[in-house]
């Protein structure tokens, strides 16, 4: 007697004619996962009550000074002295200062940055001046100390250059005229022992000490730019919204015009685009510069240079070209599976009519993540800045203490001190040699990993509410009477009194994934000098191989969730059914989902387009009508990038809930074919749309 094979992806769903829709009598679901997850959560409120109570973000706003001080603090006697002042700039251009992140020279609080050139030797011949000179000098200089005894001693700097404050910082007022770097309008400086140098020699202490100075004119017209438009990029995101509220309720009643119109205008969208890229490519021709190189031209802080090359404006034209021919393929070759997409679409569109609060949900789950967000970066502030200052040893000359750890309290009379007279004690970094601060990284690590952790909870919790609201729609037999009341706030609560484990679980598993990624990209980061290149490539097909991964658990994870919320089962036990699932239905799934993925994406892709042409056109200028509206700025793509980007994520927002309900309508549908077969007794629930497209029919109904 032979044995009867078992099917290779598992049985078939059998009919089940007390199967009405999500299982409301259901328990609750991996235990010990949910305890874990509960544990872990304390555990992370401790920690942040552990860094809350011995962090000080004040580390990071404000500057220090040699002695550990803070530069401006409230309720201190520095509070009118915001900024630091470097005694000797020049001394940051030391390599050591990119190893320490210390200049090895004197630093004090006060209360403005030099205004002008003065050397000691000058201002101490004059009243006024010696008075003006000991604003940056420390405490106990008087007027009847030699210049020698004042150096020695380390009191005063040897000069001072005219000087601007950035970043709390007084750095030296560079500047150019005629190519040549000057400093307070002059080429040159006295540095205070009679010799005259070159202000060029400042650039590399000013380089070390902070961002390269184009670098900080940079970020400071950006963040002009942002001052002057910030309201023209809220309406642009505003727009935004308008328009991807507007996209899903047409949707709701045109899904079919609207999925072939929103195809018509994405070809048409990049139509446009290769074309302007054409006519500025031809209009560069024969302009002077314009046919250089991007290699030859290099990095520029000016972006705007760049669209003066034609070779730029080519490179768009070419990405926007092979862009569009793959689309048009696309469409091509899956013409008759976007007649199922676009009948799947239409009853997404249908079953979010009937369930409208589901679009304002991802406010919900954008406030959670928010706060998860908030939570990790304060925490990650706190326990970074819950060190203790060190001081170490500065010399100018050789010493055997140099760069150990000192006291300043006593350092004057220290043996350091007397073995090196030129050394000084200054304030290095935070660190500390307790338990606590052994175990600093490990803390850090914790942090980050429950971040994760929370913020793949909050986003399944999010994916398995809107499963069971849109399940309980396609399996309700006369919709909507058949549904509950508030399908989202009944979801809701199934999934968070039965599921938190089952939730916690996947969440966990992607989160081990994701906290990998981090580890091998930051060993990627620490082995980009080395030359061993078998390294390298393991490192690259590990990280390859990782990416991978994610996205089949993420994959994995969704599916298992709608099933979870479907039928109330355990992670494991949810997967696999999922799976095998998906499995029997292998070429739907490969062809119909992603197909329809795919229209979703042009969707969010012609919001996008949209909403970047018309920033583009205002925010540019081109267009003449509003040439005296849009705001004069540094470069017009700060705000067109932040729109572009703020209008993806707020289309995103929008159409993962289209997504989601498609996904689980999709199961619902595959499931609804293994369980019925249209006679009386089994009819299909699934609409009559999507009964033609495949060719199926209850048999109850009259054929055509």
């Amino acid at each position: 007697m032979e044995l009867e094979e078992k099917p290779k992806y598992g049985e078939p769903r059998k009919y089940d004619p007390t199967f009405k829709g999500p299982i409301q009598n259901r328990g609750c679901t991996d235990i010990v996962c949910c305890i874990l997850f509960i544990v872990a959560v304390l555990g992370y409120i401790a920690v942040g009550i552990l860094a809350w109570s011995q962090g000080d973000p004040r580390k990071v706003i404000y500057p220090t000074d040699s002695r550990g001080q803070f530069c401006g603090q409230a309720g201190t006697p520095l509070e009118k002295k915001p900024f630091l002042f470097y005694f000797n700039i020049m001394k940051c251009a030391s390599p050591m200062v990119l190893l320490e992140f210390q200049c090895p020279t004197t630093q004090m609080c006060v209360d403005k940055c030099p205004e002008k050139f003065m050397t000691l030797l000058k201002a101490y011949a004059n009243r006024k001046d010696f008075d003006y000179y000991k604003n940056f000098c420390k405490e106990g200089v008087t007027n009847t100390m030699g210049i020698p005894e004042i150096l020695k001693l380390g009191l005063c700097p040897a000069m001072l250059t005219p000087s601007k404050p950035f970043t709390r910082r007084c750095f030296p007022a560079l500047g150019q005229k005629g190519g040549v770097i000057t400093v307070g309008n002059n080429s040159h400086f006295d540095d205070g022992t009679g010799n005259m140098r070159d202000a060029k020699d400042l650039v590399d202490g000013v380089k070390n000490a902070t961002v390269v100075i184009e670098a900080r004119q940079v970020v400071m017209k950006i963040f002009e730019d942002y001052t002057q438009s910030w309201y023209w990029i809220l309406l642009g995101l505003v727009i935004a919204m308008l328009t991807s509220l507007l996209f899903i309720i047409l949707l709701r009643f045109l899904a079919g015009i609207m999925v072939w119109v929103m195809i018509a205008m994405v070809i048409l969208v990049l139509g446009y685009g290769i074309f302007h890229c054409y006519m500025e490519y031809a209009a560069l021709k024969g302009e002077p510069g314009s046919n250089v190189t991007l290699q030859e031209l290099g990095f520029q802080t000016d972006f705007t240079v760049y669209l003066q090359i034609r070779q730029t404006w080519l490179a768009f034209m070419i990405i926007l070209a092979i862009v569009e021919v793959i689309i048009i393929l696309l469409l091509i070759f899956l013409r008759k599976r976007i007649l199922i997409a676009v009948a799947l679409i239409k009853e997404a569109s249908r079953a979010i009519g009937h369930v409208m609060c589901s679009l304002f949900y991802p406010l919900f789950t954008f406030l959670l993540l928010a706060m998860v967000i908030a939570y990790w970066a304060v925490t990650a502030v706190f326990l970074s800045t819950s060190n203790e200052p060190i001081y170490k040893v500065f010399n100018e000359t050789e010493c055997e203490h140099s760069r150990k750890t000192c006291d300043p309290a006593n350092y004057t009379t220290s043996s350091m001190k007397a073995q090196c007279p030129d050394s000084e004690c200054l304030f290095a970094f935070y660190g500390g040699e307790t338990v606590y601060h052994k175990y600093l990284i490990g803390l850090q690590f914790y942090n980050v990993f429950l971040f994760f952790w929370c913020a793949n909870f909050v986003t399944a919790l999010g994916q398995m509410t809107l499963a069971g609201a849109f399940a309980s729609y396609y399996w309700a037999f006369v919709k909507p009477d058949d549904m509950p009341a508030f399908p989202v706030f009944s979801s809701l609560g199934r999934s968070l009194r039965y599921h938190t484990g089952t939730l916690a679980f996947g969440s966990l598993i992607l989160s081990i994934i994701q906290i990998i990624r981090v580890l091998l990209e930051y060993l990627d980061h620490k082995l980009k000098g080395a030359q061993n290149k078998f390294a390298k490539f393991l490192l690259c097909c590990l990280k390859c191989c990782f990416w991978c991964l994610e996205k089949f658990i993420k994959f994995l994870n969704r599916n298992a969730y709608i099933m979870v919320a479907i039928y109330g089962k355990n992670f494991c036990t949810s997967a696999r059914d999922a799976f095998l699932l998906l499995m029997r239905n292998m070429i739907r799934v490969a062809v119909l989902d992603k197909v329809t993925d795919f229209l979703l994406f042009l969707g969010k892709l012609l919001i996008v387009g949209l909403v970047g042409i018309f920033a583009f056109f205002f925010f540019s200028g081109r267009v003449k009508a509003f040439e005296d509206t849009a705001p004069h700025l540094h470069y017009y793509w700060v705000p067109i990038l932040t729109v572009v980007v703020g209008s993806y994520l707020i289309a995103h927002g929008f159409f993962s809930v289209y997504a989601m309900c498609v996904d689980t309508l999709f199961l619902c549908f595959l499931e609804d074919l293994e369980r019925n077969d249209g006679s009386p007794e089994r009819p299909y629930l699934m609409p009559e749309s999507l009964r033609k497209v495949l060719n199926k029919k209850n048999k109850a109904e009259p054929a055509e």
